[in-house]
């Protein structure tokens, strides 16, 4: 693989055991063999959670054997889906599942995580969406997130990548990632933009809504063949569209009809006093998707 692009060295996956973490394991473990990465599974002891009401006495030691002994059971889960040439690291860490996951992250210089849209619920519950969004939104490195839900299913390769835009820098911040993947994984990238008319602001400069269509119709186009003309540069197949209708709902239709295999975007993450701020297209991708979606931050272009 001497020859394909560089772009992960250490990819971190966290697992609570569950089919998601299991299936975002699997496109882990799918990048980390295109891009000649090490693996990182680890698995979040949250004690405090898993007590719950009963935790006024505090726990006894058996109790929380109990819990490294599941974390141990979830970590040997994604054990199982590896091949024998995967270079892996397993690590079971104590703490508040997204805290200790970011703070996993940065300690060893992970360059990307993957991890499952939902967890376990009840008493064992250690990671679930809210702590994967949490993720998504404060993580310095992109997060792929995956779910397994009934249809869904990993057929082992990327042939069809999708890369939205709309010009921003949030989406430009994932198209190196993108194309980095497409490259590596021989895949056709789609370059799509989603004209929204319907949710532009009252008042804009534009007389008319036909106008103002047109003009935005003829922004996406410079924008998809900007991604294309950079995928074929790199010897990838690549086409463009420009669809009309609600972004969200537009994209996750294209995922769709296309059978696209994978969907990589920027997401302009901003934290708040109480309050976490995530690019509600993304939000909604992320939560609704069939395909993998790589959710790149776009803070630091933001800032800059």
């Amino acid at each position: 693989m001497s020859d394909r692009p560089t772009m992960y060295d250490t990819i971190l996956v966290p697992t609570d055991g569950s089919d998601h973490a299991v299936r975002a394991a699997e496109h882990g473990l799918f990048l980390a063999r295109l891009f000649d990465a090490e693996v990182h599974l680890l698995n979040v002891v949250d004690v405090q959670a898993a007590a719950g009401i009963f935790d006024a006495g505090g726990v006894d030691r058996a109790f929380v054997e109990r819990l490294e002994a599941d974390g141990e059971a979830a970590i040997e889960s994604i054990e199982a889906v590896a091949d024998e040439t995967d270079a892996l690291q397993t690590a079971l860490v104590r703490g508040e599942p997204a805290d200790a996951i970011l703070d996993y992250a940065e300690e060893h210089g992970a360059e990307l995580i993957a991890m499952g849209t939902h967890g376990r619920s009840g008493v064992n519950r250690y990671i679930a969406g809210s702590v994967t969004e949490r993720v998504v939104r404060l993580a310095e490195v992109p997060v792929l997130t995956a779910r397994a839900d009934d249809g869904t299913s990993f057929a082992g390769d990327y042939d069809e990548i999708l890369v939205p835009t709309d010009g921003s820098e949030p989406a430009a911040a994932a198209i190196d990632h993108g194309l980095a993947i497409a490259e590596a994984a021989d895949a056709r990238v789609h370059a799509v933009n989603v004209v929204d008319v319907g949710g532009l602001a009252a008042g804009s400069e534009y007389a008319r809504v036909g106008d103002l269509r047109e003009h935005l119709r003829d922004a996406g186009e410079r924008a998809t063949e900007e991604i294309a003309t950079r995928a074929r540069d790199a010897g990838l197949d690549a086409v463009t569209a420009v669809r009309e209708g609600p972004p969200a709902k537009t994209l996750l239709s294209y995922v769709d009809d296309q059978g696209v295999d994978l969907v990589t975007m920027g997401t302009a993450g901003r934290t708040g006093i109480n309050r976490y701020l995530l690019g509600s297209t993304t939000e909604r991708i992320i939560r609704h998707s069939d395909a993998p979606v790589l959710a790149v931050n776009a803070r630091d272009r933001l800032e800059d």
